[in-house]
């Protein structure tokens, strides 16, 4: 017996349909502000793969079933995320590309980590990215937001809040209450969503040094939300350069935002983002009504991923968790139709197939999908056959052809070289599920 494996998707025809259509819904937004594609290996040497933090347990590590010496040592696994390797593939090209380099990459990614809702061991991401170098102009991390928000403003989702916060000012206000190990403490707080604050005060006295009291105004920092971020920091008793740099660079980017779209972003410093690569803004992204889902859309600031030498190749970078909006979306969002063919050309005999096949190759030549039936079957059948499919026209040959919209029962003398099918119909769109379940009614 087959079983599926959790934690690895597989979308029914009219699933992948939708994923293809919000992924190209995504892709053309990406490509209206001026990211190129790019499109990295699988694989990763581990030790670069490591770069990223406390990531050992995800990671998928790559070998052959009957490995022999030579093949022990090779050290390669399966990426975690597309930053990584994005960073070594920057250094490795610099020579090569122009910079700011704008790269969108949309790709399947592997984590071992547990399957539930919205959260897959075999996921698709789709990540933009700008990176200079030696220096990042600050006006990218305004940018970015706003590019993913217009993409997620493209897909047929409820509105979206993007949390932001900031490194530095994690990092200076843990130094000021003691931790010694910054990336442990920040890791620990990013789990707030999952484990609760509870858990979180546990973890921080017993893996980071900290005190009950230290570890309380960890918490407390992590509630502040909103406005007056500066003057709530300074009650706490926390104060620093590192301090003072990171609440500039977090008002520069929440005011840049939202002198362009008013309600986009709010502070929220409970983002921490576990990832140990992240050095300044880092964001989250929440979707209205579904803030169960966890982040749509992640990212953030980094500084030292990708150097070579002297020469560093500073960045900053949003990823959309595709395959976590879907697993949502597919209750309220399908295709309108499982498969892209638009006109069903029927065979009134295999004598005639010929001539159906004709009618399809002048069909498809000017744009629109068509299809040939599979058999000489009686007409009912044959439109019963478009029917199952979703096939919207059904394409009869005669002296002259006629077509059927097989939905309405219309049917109307008609030339292949030049009808037109309504825009609507030429290729699957993304409708409600309610819509198409009353349209086929």
């Amino acid at each position: 017996m087959i079983t599926s494996l959790s934690g690895f998707p597989e979308w029914l025809p009219a699933e992948q349909i939708a994923e293809q259509l919000v992924i190209e819904r995504i892709r053309r937004v990406f490509e209206l502000h001026g990211f190129t594609p790019l499109h990295t290996r699988a694989v990763e040497p581990l030790d670069r793969l490591l770069r990223g933090g406390d990531v050992e347990k995800e990671i998928y590590v790559l070998r052959r079933l009957h490995a022999d010496d030579d093949d022990a040592g090779t050290g390669l696994g399966l990426h975690f995320d597309l930053t990584v390797p994005f960073a070594r593939y920057v250094v490795e090209n610099a020579g090569r590309l122009t910079f700011p380099f704008r790269r969108y990459q949309i790709q399947k990614v592997w984590r071992g980590e547990r399957p539930q809702e919205g959260r897959f061991r075999e996921f698709t991401q789709a990540d933009i990215d700008i990176v200079d170098r030696g220096d990042l102009a600050a006006h990218y991390e305004i940018e970015l937001p706003l590019v993913i928000a217009e993409a997620l403003a493209a897909l047929p989702i409820p509105p979206v809040r993007i949390q932001v916060n900031n490194r530095k000012l994690a990092e200076g206000c843990y130094r000021a209450l003691g931790a010694r190990d910054v990336p442990t403490v920040l890791r620990i707080v990013d789990k707030l969503g999952k484990i609760g604050p509870d858990a979180v005060e546990r973890e921080l006295v017993a893996h980071s040094g900290l005190s009950a009291a230290a570890a309380r105004t960890c918490l407390a920092l992590a509630e502040i939300r909103g406005r007056d971020v500066a003057e709530r920091v300074r009650k706490l008793g926390l104060t620093g350069e590192l301090i003072d740099d990171g609440l500039a660079e977090l008002a520069r980017v929440v005011d840049g935002v939202e002198a362009v779209w008013p309600g986009l972003v709010e502070v929220d410093l409970r983002i921490a983002r576990g990832l140990d690569y992240y050095t300044g803004t880092v964001y989250e992204t929440a979707l209205a009504g579904h803030e169960d889902l966890g982040s749509i859309s992640s990212g953030g600031r980094y500084d030292n991923l990708a150097a070579e030498g002297t020469t560093r190749y500073p960045g900053v970078g949003m990823s959309i968790g595709v395959s976590r909006l879907l697993a949502r979306m597919l209750t309220q969002v399908t295709a309108s139709r499982s498969v892209p063919t638009c006109v069903l050309v029927a065979v009134p005999s295999e004598e005639r197939r010929p001539e159906a096949d004709r009618i399809a190759r002048q069909l498809r030549s000017r744009g629109i999908p068509a299809d040939v039936s599979p058999s000489a079957a009686k007409y009912g059948k044959q439109i019963q056959y478009a029917s199952r499919r979703g096939i919207p026209f059904v394409w009869f040959p005669g002296a002259p052809d006629s077509v059927k919209d097989i939905r309405s029962g219309d049917q109307y003398a008609a030339d292949a070289g030049s009808w037109q099918p309504p825009e609507d119909d030429r290729w699957p769109r993304l409708v409600g599920v309610l819509e198409e379940k009353e349209r086929n009614e």
